[in-house]
């Protein structure tokens, strides 16, 4: 991702906006992030643009599913740690680290945009309420420059654990940006069970899998050779 040509600090108060929004519903969601450099980034050359959001419990990333839509270069991002349990229930994941890098958006030459698959994980069931809120920050706006060192005064230096987009030789510094955040969190609404219907459930499975148990024998025995 390029912007314009040298960096340049014009505006040492100037910032980016950031904006994350949660498209589609129920478990399975895409996490839509948007960024609009402010002035004194606006000339940003050679930098890639990323947005750096911390995933609570409640929500994960599948990396099989994201490695398949970079196999196609449907998007890009890093994930910290790698490894994921994508079958773990809510109380027993930890938080995810996403570093997502963005896109320029055609229709503003200081805005840059893309979307990353998200899928909400199971609670544990609640007494009276039949969703869980899960809370998302704002993401962090980071800028990776490997043909250019903007100003120490503009852009902090951060620790992001990722190379720059693109590139493969040499390691790459990230800064992160002075932003405000156009929504200081993010609620996502995951459907959970209700603990009196806890008896009626366990009840239902057990006769499910009595009656498909049965099933099963019945055409092997019916269906199957035996020696």
């Amino acid at each position: 991702v390029t912007v314009g040509a040298q960096a340049a600090c014009r505006d040492a108060t100037a910032t980016a906006t950031a904006t994350q929004e949660l498209l589609k519903e129920g478990f399975h969601r895409d996490l839509l992030v948007k960024v609009e450099l402010g002035a004194a980034e606006e000339d940003a050359g050679g930098c890639t643009v990323a947005a750096r959001t911390r995933l609570p419990p409640g929500i994960y990333v599948d990396p099989y599913e994201l490695a398949s839509l970079q196999q196609h270069n449907l998007t890009k991002a890093v994930l910290i740690p790698d490894a994921i349990d994508v079958e773990a229930p809510e109380y027993l994941a930890t938080d995810l680290l996403v570093l997502l890098y963005l896109e320029p958006d055609p229709r503003c030459s200081r805005c840059f945009r893309a979307a990353l698959p998200v899928h909400g994980r199971y609670h544990r069931p609640a007494e009276d309420s039949e969703e869980a809120l899960v809370v998302l920050k704002s993401p962090e706006v980071l800028v990776c420059c490997c043909d250019s060192r903007p100003s120490a005064e503009c852009w902090k230096p951060v620790e992001a654990g990722a190379p720059c987009s693109g590139k493969t030789v040499g390691p790459c510094q990230w800064y992160g940006l002075t932003h405000k955040a156009a929504y200081e969190e993010l609620i996502l609404q995951v459907p959970v069970g209700l603990r009196q219907h806890s008896s009626l459930v366990c009840v239902l499975t057990l006769l499910a899998t009595v009656l498909c148990s049965s099933m099963i024998l019945a055409a092997v025995c019916k269906y199957g050779h035996f020696s």
